[in-house]
C-alpha cells in the first residue's frame, strides 16, 4: 500500500533526461511500428494487468487526492480504463487491417486502399481530475495504433502521478512509454520538441497554448478541453428522473469533470419543482443536514487550495450581486470542501455565467419558448457536453438539430462517455479531434492512402502528353464526365 507520508511533490524531470528519451522513442519508433496486432494485444494485455494489481493503489492514490470513494473511483477511474481495454483488445485486429476502397473508371486496372500507420512519438499531457482514467484511455489508444509515447501528468495530484509512473515503469521500457514528472516548466520543455502528435486534456486556455506550440512543428492534435455544458429541461420532462441525474454528476468529482453539468435551462413553469426535487437528491445522496454532507465518505474535495479559492470566489460574487441560494453553500477551506449548492436569479454580470465551473456550483436560468434556450447556448463558446430532459422527440431533434457541441445525452446525464462505439470530443472551444475506441485508434493513426497502379497499359499512359488530336478530345470528355 502507499505511505502517503513518503510520497511528496516529485522532482522535475531533467531536460537532458526529457531530451534523451525523445531521441530514444525516435530511434525506436519504426520497431514499435512493425508490431502486429498480436504483439500490440499483448501489450495491452499486459496494462491490463497491472492495473487489476494496482486496483487497491490506485483507490488509495485517488483518495489521497480527492478523498473520493472507492465506488466512485471504480465508475468513473477503474471501470472505463478497463473497459476501454478490453473494448480494444477485442476490434484491434479489424481496426488495423488495411482497407480497401473503390478506384475511379479512369484509373481501371489499378486498386486503392487505406493503411493505418502509427503517427510516431506521441506526447500525452493529462490533467488532474481524473488522472488514471485522462492518462491511460489515450495511451491505450497510442499503443493500439502503433506509436511511443511522453507522458506528462498534473503535479496537482502527487500521489496520482506516481503511481502511474511507478505503473508505467513497470510496464513498458522508457523507448516506448515514458513517464515524466514535474510542474508546468516540464510540459513547455516537452512542448518544444518536435512530436508527431500531442493529445492534451484540460482547459480551453491552456488547449490554445499546446496548439501555438504544436503549430511552430506543424504537430498534429487532440485537443480534449471543456466548457460550460448546459442541461435543458422543458415542461414535459420527468422530473425525478432529471435532478436524479443532474444532481448525480453534479457532485461527482466534486463537480470538478469536464462533462458535468455547467448550469440548467429550465422551462419557467417547473423551475421551482425541478430546484425542489434536485435538492432533495442531494440530501438522499449525501445526508439531509451540512455536517451530515461533509462527512459523507460519497463526496470527495476539491483538488486543492488553489482551485477551491477560485470556485469559492465564483459562489462570493453570484451571491454578492444577488443570487439566491437555494440549496447548499456551506464550505471548509481547510478541507477544500464546497457542498453542492444551487443557485437561482443570479444575474447576468457574475462571473459564474462566465466560465466553466469545475466546482459543485449548479445556477438555474429559466427560459419560456425554446428559441430563447437555443439561442442563449448558441451565443456561447460550443460546450463539449449538452443534456437533454424531455419527453417529446420534437424537442429533442429541434435542439439537436438547431445547437452545435461535442455529445449529447438525451434524458440522462453523461452515459455518452462510457460508450466506447461513441465518438467522445469536443468542437471548436470544447475541444479538436475525438478519441475512445475507434475513433482514438484513429487520432493517432496516419490514414495513409494507397494506389496500386496495374503494370499492364495503365490507364494514365493515355493521359500523357503531348496532348491534341481526336485521341485527346474524347480523353478530355471521358475525363471531364468520369474521373
Amino acid at each position: 500500500m502507499l505511505n502517503p507520508d513518503k510520497i511528496s511533490v516529485a522532482p522535475n524531470t531533467p531536460t537532458d533526461i526529457l531530451n534523451t528519451v525523445f531521441s530514444q522513442q525516435k530511434e525506436h519508433q519504426f520497431i514499435v511500428r512493425r508490431t502486429s496486432a498480436k504483439e500490440r494485444i499483448v501489450k495491452l494485455k499486459r496494462l491490463y494487468q497491472t492495473i487489476l494489481e494496482n486496483e487497491a493503489n490506485i483507490e488509495e492514490a485517488i483518495f489521497l487526492d480527492f478523498k473520493k470513494s472507492k465506488t466512485e473511483t471504480a465508475i468513473s477511474e477503474l471501470g472505463v480504463v478497463l473497459g476501454e481495454l478490453r473494448h480494444t483488445i477485442k476490434h484491434l485486429r479489424t481496426w488495423m487491417r488495411t482497407q480497401s476502397v473503390s478506384t475511379p473508371l479512369t484509373l481501371f486496372g489499378s486498386s486503392s486502399e487505406i493503411m493505418y500507420e502509427p503517427k510516431g512519438v506521441c506526447l500525452i499531457i493529462s490533467p488532474w481530475n481524473y488522472p488514471f482514467n485522462l492518462t491511460f484511455a489515450p495511451l491505450i489508444s497510442a499503443i493500439a495504433a502503433g506509436n511511443c509515447c511522453m507522458i506528462k501528468p498534473s503535479e496537482f495530484t502527487k500521489h496520482s502521478s506516481a503511481l502511474i509512473k511507478k505503473m508505467v515503469e513497470n510496464t513498458f521500457s522508457q523507448q516506448e512509454v515514458f513517464v515524466a514528472e514535474g510542474d508546468i516548466s516540464v510540459s513547455q520543455v516537452l512542448l518544444d520538441l518536435p512530436f508527431n502528435h500531442i493529445f492534451f486534456t484540460g482547459s480551453p486556455a491552456v488547449g490554445k497554448v499546446v496548439m501555438a506550440a504544436a503549430a511552430k512543428h506543424l504537430t498534429s492534435v487532440t485537443l480534449e478541453l471543456g466548457g460550460k455544458s448546459p442541461v435543458i429541461v422543458d415542461a414535459s420532462a420527468n422530473l425525478d428522473q432529471a435532478a436524479a441525474k443532474i444532481a448525480w454528476l453534479k457532485a461527482m468529482n466534486a463537480g470538478q469533470i469536464c462533462i458535468a453539468p455547467d448550469y440548467i435551462l429550465a422551462h419557467a413553469s417547473i423551475k421551482d419543482e425541478l430546484v425542489a426535487k434536485i435538492a432533495q437528491k442531494f440530501e438522499q445522496y449525501y445526508g439531509t443536514t451540512s455536517e451530515q454532507r461533509m462527512a459523507s465518505p460519497d463526496f470527495c474535495r476539491i483538488v486543492n487550495g488553489r482551485h477551491f479559492i477560485r470556485v469559492k470566489s465564483l459562489l462570493d460574487d453570484a451571491v454578492e450581486k444577488g443570487a439566491q441560494l437555494s440549496f447548499g453553500g456551506n464550505m471548509a477551506e481547510l478541507d477544500n470542501y464546497i457542498e453542492p449548492t444551487v443557485l437561482t436569479n443570479v444575474p447576468e454580470n457574475a462571473a459564474i455565467w462566465k466560465e466553466e465551473i469545475f466546482g459543485p456550483l449548479l445556477p438555474i436560468r429559466t427560459w419560456t419558448n425554446l428559441e430563447e434556450a437555443i439561442q442563449y447556448v448558441n451565443d456561447a463558446p460550443q460546450p463539449l457536453a449538452l443534456y437533454i430532459f424531455s419527453s417529446k422527440n420534437s424537442v429533442t431533434n429541434t435542439i439537436l438539430r438547431e445547437t452545435r457541441n461535442g455529445g449529447v445525452t438525451v434524458n440522462d446525464c453523461g452515459p455518452h462517455f462510457y460508450n466506447a462505439e461513441l465518438p467522445f470530443g469536443g468542437v471548436n472551444n470544447s475541444g479538436i479531434g475525438k478519441c475512445h475506441g475507434h475513433f482514438g485508434f484513429l487520432d493517432f493513426s496516419n490514414q495513409r492512402g494507397v494506389l496500386r497502379q496495374t503494370r499492364f497499359m495503365p490507364s494514365t499512359d493515355l493521359m500523357l502528353p503531348p496532348y491534341g488530336g481526336r485521341l485527346s478530345k474524347i480523353l478530355l470528355k471521358g475525363i471531364v464526365r468520369w474521373f
